[in-house]
């Protein structure tokens, strides 16, 4: 009863004085024309733009609308600008503490609204993927029968968390992250815009870089730093958001680390270079400034899978298969939960058994090749599919490895000009050493072959 006072006093106090609002909400786009980023939703013509009457002939458009993708990235906005673009009402819940009798109580409300005032219904429903299946099913019925427009938003997989029968009725709109562009337009527009701070203080240049690493490209993150960096400033006196008060108001240190410059790749080559050799600390230290400065998880994680490869290899052949997994999840999470993904990553990586033998047999290969060492391929090995082959003795002679005992079929593979060169040398590292055992044997018996007749 007490937090349904307090939230009736602050939506009171908000009403009577919006510079009482959060700089995020007071900043939120009344029109899509106003909307930052998401361009390849906000074509003339697009669901969303029919979604709010534009075109003529009044709102049009599906039932339902599902918004996927990182946060901040406008998923709440959008639902705002189609409610308020056609005064419609509208209604919002999260699924983290809405259940089925606060979604029925708003579906009557929608039906009365709608039968004795004419206006239609939005239920804005943020983290739909944290309802249940029953609770997603009692959707259906309001969204069949055009009772609301429901707009749901979800950080994760719809396909995985959204149930079959409310995708089949919805239109699934993809968001994608911010960029650094689409973040600074937001940024300048609030420090000039009367809704925002009205040009009472400057936001200078090196503050706007530091605030643009610390959103990570989410926008309600970067309008909140900056009005804390403002209320700052202004309790201060000064007439700009200097980088020491923004520092001082987030409480998270400017990090020397330059996206475009020397910076990004002297760490991101440090990074490697402790994983190379073990140092999982020094590792970790580099991954952390890496994300604390806002450099692409998606890099980051291109990064492991090569190291996966050139220092790992063989020696732990799980590592690529880690590394990969680790790229997967941070395309689909985003920061800042991505940063545990990297770290685990990293982590295995670091502590891995290393070989370079991978890199050394690939390389030796190209050389050969990029000499002039490939010479024709043996007539056994040919391709014998095709009328005239057999003419031709492409094919003749080849043994089958899964005909003989042991799966190995002692017969030349490599080109004359390279038989019998050895690229691959194992290390007795980790795994590595039980392969190098079973390369010694293969070797071997591939060599025990009688003289080829040409």
């Amino acid at each position: 009863m007490e937090h349904d006072l307090f939230t009736a006093a602050a939506e009171d106090r908000a009403e009577k004085d919006p510079a009482a609002r959060p700089l995020a909400v007071r900043m939120r786009p009344r029109s899509l024309d106003e909307v930052l980023g998401q361009r390849h939703l906000l074509k003339p013509g697009s669901p969303l733009r029919r979604l709010v009457g534009e075109g003529g002939g009044g709102p049009a458009g599906p039932a339902s609308v599902i918004l996927w993708g990182p946060p901040g990235t406008g998923k709440t906005t959008l639902a705002h600008v189609v409610s308020q673009a056609t005064d419609r009402r509208f209604v919002e819940l999260s699924a983290i503490t809405a259940g089925v009798k606060e979604v029925r109580a708003v579906i009557d409300g929608a039906r009365r609204s709608s039968g004795g005032f004419g206006k239609e219904t939005v239920l804005f429903l943020d983290e739909i993927h944290r309802f249940s299946k029953a609770q997603q099913d009692s959707l259906l019925p309001a969204v069949e029968n055009r009772w609301v427009t429901l707009i749901a938003a979800t950080t994760e997989n719809p396909y995985f968390s959204v149930i079959s029968p409310l995708m089949s009725r919805s239109l699934l709109l993809t968001l994608e992250p911010l960029t650094e562009d689409d973040l600074r337009g937001l940024l300048r527009r609030a420090v000039a815009d009367e809704r925002g701070l009205g040009g009472a203080v400057a936001l200078p240049e090196e503050t706007e870089a530091h605030l643009l690493r610390i959103a990570g490209g989410d926008a309600r993150r970067a309008l909140t730093a900056l009005e804390a960096g403002a209320g700052a400033a202004l309790a201060e006196g000064l007439t700009e958001i200097t980088l020491p008060v923004l520092e001082t108001a987030v409480d998270r240190a400017a990090v020397a680390y330059d996206r475009d410059g020397d910076q990004h790749y002297d760490v991101a080559s440090a990074l490697i270079k402790s994983i190379r050799g073990s140092d999982v600390d020094a590792a970790l230290h580099y991954l952390a400034r890496m994300v604390e400065a806002g450099e692409d998880p998606r890099f980051i994680a291109r990064r492991l899978m090569i190291s996966a490869s050139e220092d790992i290899g063989m020696a732990d052949p799980t590592a690529l298969t880690t590394a990969v997994a680790a790229a997967q999840a941070v395309a689909l999470i985003g920061f800042p939960e991505a940063a545990i993904t990297l770290s685990q990553a990293t982590i295995a990586l670091a502590l891995a058994p290393k070989s370079n033998a991978a890199v050394v047999a690939i390389g030796a290969a190209q050389a050969d090749v990029r000499a002039g060492l490939a010479g024709p391929v043996p007539p056994h090995l040919r391709d014998s599919h095709y009328k005239g082959a057999q003419k031709l003795g492409h094919g003749a002679e080849y043994q089958y490895p899964h005909d003989l005992p042991g799966g190995i079929a002692a017969q030349q593979y490599a080109p004359d000009a390279v038989d019998g060169k050895r690229y691959y040398q194992p290390t007795r590292h980790g795994a590595e050493a039980r392969y190098a055992e079973v390369l010694e044997r293969v070797r071997e018996r591939l060599a025990d072959r009688p003289p080829r007749r040409d």
